[in-house]
């Protein structure tokens, strides 16, 4: 570990910490994702006839959810193929 280079280092340390939020990022959101379906489709079955107005705020619902991963894979993305913490602290 004495031999790596500083940016060997921060590539490393970046990857680990860029597969950890890639799957703590997209655990959540779904389990979140899955738990307002559950109470959206519970509140269809003991109203019916607010079923229409219960989907549409769903599938808004789940739309502005799924932005958080979306939000997440982009991080990810940007820290793995244009890591700017190596030009932050080593000017290359």
């Amino acid at each position: 570990m004495e031999n790596l280079s500083p940016e060997a280092i921060i590539t490393i340390v970046t990857i680990v910490v860029s597969a950890l939020a890639i799957v703590i990022g997209t655990m959540i959101p779904t389990w979140v994702e899955g738990k307002a379906t559950w109470v959206a489709i519970e509140g269809m079955a003991r109203q019916p006839d607010a079923s229409p107005q219960l989907r549409t705020a769903m599938i808004i619902a789940l739309a502005l959810l799924e932005t958080a991963s979306i939000y997440v894979l982009l991080i990810v993305l940007i820290l793995l193929f244009a890591n700017p913490l190596i030009t932050r602290f080593f000017g290359g």
